[in-house]
């Protein structure tokens, strides 16, 4: 498998691709200091800094590891990702910057964040990821509920605003995240998926995590609309303060009283569930 791959490096920063890439173009932003490989989204994503300045810049065009996607239908991607950050954004929100057409690619950049991945799935596999130490999402799970609490509606009051512009999250899981432990700030990353309503499963199984999603997500011809949203933050609100996928009371690590509330927001038929984000986030500050 390695013989299949290339190493490049830009600034000591060293990265593997399935063919060699042009990355002068890097240059303008300043020096990389990091860069992000092991995506299965088809995109590269590097940290760029100039001075006091820091950037994340998300690129397609180049052939990763771990996407069978042509770099074309990459870029495609990223360009329609991009009306998205335009249009939500919001103080919760990774901070876009602008888009930037390269000789061989596109990229979006956006202001650096201090965080961590609350799931970097490839540092913390589970069953790493509930229980090293040193793992952001189990350092997360172990903070006063109020604080996860106040992230937690962070999520929700987002969402709240991405119904209201008339979309449709698509793809949200707790890889999603980045959280400061030191400021005790969170910070959404990547809405690359979220679309526009009306919106419709076309596919089948749609793209995201399992863990995540409605069963509507998996059965094709079904409207993907608020309540497949409330869904999600009901399976985000068991990530965080629950047994994530057992859902039993037995598992539920906050105050009993918001339990009820997740609960009815998982529920597999659609009209048992809150008729919004904005109701699931009405429900939750009652009972603070």
């Amino acid at each position: 498998m390695e013989g299949k791959f290339v190493t490049q490096s830009v600034d000591g920063q060293t990265f593997q691709l399935k063919e060699l890439h042009d990355f002068q173009w890097l240059q303008s932003y300043g020096t990389v200091f990091n860069v992000f490989d092991q995506q299965d989204s088809g995109n590269l994503s590097f940290g760029v800094k100039k001075g006091t300045e820091r950037y994340f810049i998300k690129y397609a065009g180049a052939k990763t590891i771990y996407h069978n996607n042509t770099p074309s239908e990459s870029i495609q991607r990223l360009k329609e990702a991009e009306r998205v950050y335009r249009d939500l954004q919001h103080p919760s929100l990774i901070q876009f910057i602008e888009a930037i057409k390269t000789p061989n690619g596109y990229g979006l950049v956006f202001a650096w964040t201090n965080g961590e991945n609350l799931y970097p799935h490839w540092e913390f596999p589970p069953p790493k990821k509930y229980t090293h130490p040193d793992s952001p999402f189990y350092r997360f799970r172990q903070l006063p509920f109020e604080k996860k609490s106040t992230a937690f509606k962070q999520i929700l009051s987002f969402h709240k605003y991405v119904e209201e512009e008339g979309y449709v999250l698509i793809d949200f899981y707790d890889g999603s995240l980045l959280y400061n432990f030191t400021s005790d700030r969170l910070t959404i990353c990547d809405i690359d998926m979220y679309a526009k309503v009306p919106y419709t499963n076309e596919v089948g199984r749609m793209w995201g995590s399992s863990r995540f999603m409605a069963p509507e997500e998996f059965e094709k011809g079904a409207t993907i609309d608020r309540q497949t949203m409330v869904y999600t933050m009901g399976a985000m609100a068991f990530a965080l303060f629950g047994g994530e996928t057992d859902r039993s009371l037995d598992k539920w690590q906050a105050p009993e009283r918001f339990y009820s509330i997740a609960r009815k927001a998982v529920q597999t038929d659609k009209s048992a569930r809150y008729g919004s984000v904005g109701q699931f986030l009405e429900k939750w500050l009652e009972k603070e």
